[in-house]
């Protein structure tokens, strides 16, 4: 829907006699008339906002907080102005840290408008849900004095519990699991198919399942009834459904709750009619930022509160009339995370289209942040990808907005002459886009850092840059091959993974004294080799066939077979470790493991912060029991922070730096140069890969099934896909967010983005050694094609 076509926006001369009339100040009018003046078009439009719902979808780089900071305070001022009640505007957004930024930016707005700085909260999801539940907890029965709330992953040991309680009470469901399609019933193919159900398969379909079925208030009996509708050889969505409840079980007989539980104990409350009148008394209006990361109850939860009187808003029933007073924001272009959360573009998809049916719906496409050839680039991609995506899927035949495809239609515009964003759609430094085929990941780095020498050397104070990656591997070797050279020429270099990895010390250091206190658990042993691989002390290799005979792996007889080079390796720094434990002192083990696995100083630090917290809880039962209980305690309820000297994304973004970090958290971040390496399509956009380990059971994975047959059902299709097609759909979903996260990645950079695909590259990055000959991502050879003149000529660059 174009602009001209808004039909709620404000004229000005209504706007100044409306508030000349009903103003105590004379000025607020002018002020006000002032302050949306300043802003875009899209930009105004959510400023003009008066009432009933409204969707903004947002480019990058469009100023989406700087439009809702200042629609915020023009609406609080109108509310000033036309009531005298004490009813607030509430503002969600997704992270902390942008909920801190939009509140400070809604104070700068009030401040010019003269008006004391209240009137609105600003909350992150769940935030805003914890409030409400803590305010009514004997509706919501969150009584937080006495739960401990989690963040479970596939590694938790709730899960994992879970995992151990359905196969004790589903042993004939494990058996055919473990059959799989072929098995001829050998003892030690057996020991290494428990393995991977154990510890990988039945865990990660846990975790998968119990995020996508409680964000969107699915039960563990729902999913039995679905399980019905489908004829797959396992019963997936039946057996995800038995370590649902068993994880349900488990959180409610310990008192813990994760995120999830915080927004239905909020929707508890609300089912109450006495206590939903008294939460939507308080708010005249909510204004929802990136509402393309929203989950279905996490929608529903702000619809309630953005209604007058109503039990719970429902989009699918907007009118002109409604009495919906909803604001949402977003960029379905920008949803990065629905496939590892429960987050789904098409949410906010559906109502930006139901707005558009009511002519409610605007669109923020001019971006003042890149140069134009960036934005030509990524327009050009935005489009090249749903061509090919449409052909795929519509034999050719082109449907606009397809949900099919990877992007809505929606393309970056430079701002107006005049715009009073400062430096808006700056001078492109060099030809502002260049394209690079380096000979492999070495002739990259040689390629990169020249790049980066020229652009830091006359004064690197004025520059930032950055160089995104896809996985964290890519940026630890890229960290250690530019260390050196950035040193040689005093160029900062801040790798975003190292801190990453500082906050993995302490679940690294229980797996480890786990497995020194029972050398022969299966589990055990394999959790501690995977902390090993991981920090590349040992190559990597089939673990699960190590950790399927302890025995045999650590002491093999005269008559065991002999161990490759690889095994014994792992098998020897295994030894180690046990005998640390018979010699040292229990109060120096977890600084010699921290030195063992080789820690860099901030994560030394960070592990004698956790060996004293531990020796603290243990002083008076000092025994690797309590020991190993106080870490457990630690890992699991998530309080323990690891040293940081600073921790702002501000860090990220400082000038006369190059950071290395990964696309995913490059999110509403930028930068002058931003280099996009190692562009290959075994990454970008990568395909679903079914480990070799768990073949057993077939060419899918039982958790991308899961989630697939579980959306299906959520988006009201007539039937729940067999498993080929839930497998394809899963497909389809990873590679429409592949491609949105190069889009990403891409529109972070104001003045350069420099890509590259190289010709040889590794299969899998935890080998970087290991080169061969890799396809780049299918976008950048059509990059090339369309932008000849920023290919960049090798020859001439390595004379």
């Amino acid at each position: 829907m174009s602009d001209s076509k808004f039909t709620v926006t404000v004229p000005q001369e209504l706007l100044h006699s409306e508030l000349s009339e009903r103003s105590p100040l004379p000025n607020l009018r002018q002020k006000i008339l002032a302050i949306r003046n300043s802003l875009r078009p899209g930009q105004q439009q959510m400023a003009d906002w008066q009432s009933g719902p409204l969707a903004i979808s947002a480019v990058p780089g469009a100023g989406k907080s700087t439009g809702m900071a200042a629609a915020a305070a023009i609406a609080i001022a109108r509310q000033y102005e036309r009531s005298s009640s004490r009813r607030q505007l509430v503002v969600v957004t997704f992270t902390r840290s942008a909920a801190a930024n939009i509140k400070a930016k809604i104070r700068k707005d009030l401040k010019k408008l003269s008006l004391p700085q209240t009137g609105f909260f600003v909350y992150t999801l769940h935030g805003l849900a914890l409030n409400i539940a803590s305010r009514h907890s004997d509706l919501s029965g969150l009584q937080l004095d006495n739960v401990t709330l989690i963040t479970p992953t596939q590694s938790h040991r709730f899960i994992r519990t879970a995992v151990e309680q359905w196969i004790a009470n589903n042993s004939g469901i494990y058996l055919r699991l473990l059959e799989g399609h072929q098995f001829d019933g050998e003892e030690t193919e057996r020991l290494r198919r428990q393995s991977v159900l154990r510890t990988e398969v039945l865990p990660e379909l846990a975790n998968t399942v119990i995020h996508e079925a409680k964000s969107s208030g699915i039960s563990p009996e729902k999913l039995r009834e679905w399980s019905k509708q489908t004829t797959d050889e396992y019963a997936i969505l039946s057996v995800a459904a038995g370590l649902y409840e068993q994880y349900q079980n488990l959180m409610r007989s310990r008192d813990f709750i994760d995120y999830d539980d915080m927004i239905l104990a909020a929707l508890r409350v609300l089912e109450n009619d006495s206590a939903r009148r008294i939460e939507q008394n308080q708010v005249f209006a909510v204004f929802e930022d990136e509402a393309q990361d929203s989950s279905p109850l996490q929608t529903q939860l702000l619809e309630i509160l953005a209604s007058n009187g109503d039990k719970a808003g429902n989009s699918s029933l907007l009118t002109p009339h409604s009495s919906l007073n909803l604001v949402r924001v977003g960029d379905p272009n920008q949803a990065i995370n629905s496939t590892f959360t429960p987050a789904d573009p098409i949410y906010f998809r559906q109502f930006c289209e139901e707005c558009d049916r009511i002519e409610r719906l605007a669109t923020m496409d001019q971006a003042g942040r890149s140069t134009r050839i960036i934005i030509e680039a990524a327009n050009f991609a935005l489009k090249w990808i749903n061509n090919q995506s449409l052909a795929k899927t519509n034999n050719g035949q082109q449907i606009p907005d397809n949900r099919q495809v990877p992007f809505r239609l929606q393309t970056i515009r430079p701002v107006e002459t005049g715009d009073p964003q400062k430096d808006a759609n700056p001078a492109p430094i060099g030809q502002g886009l260049e394209l690079y085929t380096p000979r492999d990941i070495h002739h990259t780095v040689e390629l990169l850092s020249q790049r980066v020498i020229e652009l830091f050397g006359e004064d690197p104070t004025q520059n930032s840059a950055a160089i995104l990656v896809r996985e964290n591997r890519q940026g630890r070797w890229l960290a250690e091959a530019l260390s050196p050279i950035c040193k040689e020429h005093k160029i900062t270099l801040y790798d975003v993974g190292e801190r990453d990895r500082r906050s993995h010390v302490p679940q690294e250091i229980l797996a480890l004294l786990q497995f020194c206190d029972r050398p022969h658990s299966p589990d055990y042993l394999k959790a501690a080799l995977e902390a090993l691989v991981q920090r590349q002390l040992i190559p990597t290799q089939d673990l699960n066939a190590l950790a399927s005979l302890p025995e045999e792996f650590l002491y093999p007889g005269p008559l065991t077979a002999p161990q490759p080079e690889t095994v014994q390796k792992a098998a020897r720094l295994c030894r180690n470790l046990l005998r640390a434990r018979l010699e040292l002192p229990l109060y120096q083990l977890i600084s010699f493991l921290a030195l063992t696995l080789n820690y860099d100083q901030a994560e030394l630090a960070t592990a004698d912060k956790l060996a004293e917290r531990v020796n603290q809880q243990i002083a008076g039962n000092s025994s690797m029991g309590g020991m190993l209980s106080a870490l457990s305690e630690i890992v699991s309820s998530e309080r323990f922070e690891p040293v940081e000297t600073e921790d702002s994304e501000e860090r990220y973004t400082r000038r006369g730096q190059l950071t290395i970090i990964t696309m995913h958290k490059a999110k509403g971040l930028d930068w002058d140069y931003v280099f996009l390496p190692f562009l290959h399509e075994n990454l970008i956009p990568g395909r679903f890969w079914v480990p070799p380990q768990s073949q057993f059971l077939g060419d899918f994975t039982l958790a991308e099934v899961a989630r697939a047959q579980i959306r299906a059902a959520l988006h009201g299709e007539s039937t729940i896909p067999d498993v080929t097609q839930a497998w394809e759909q899963a497909k389809h979903l990873k590679i429409s967010e592949e491609y949105r996260l190069l889009y990403v990645a891409m529109t972070r950079a104001k003045r350069l983005v420099w890509m590259s695909a190289s010709q040889k590259a590794p299969f899998t990055w935890s080998k970087p050694e290991n080169l061969q000959e890799q396809a780049p991502c299918p976008v950048f050879p059509a990059l090339k094609r369309q932008f000849p003149e920023c290919v960049a000529n090798l020859a001439v660059i390595t004379k």
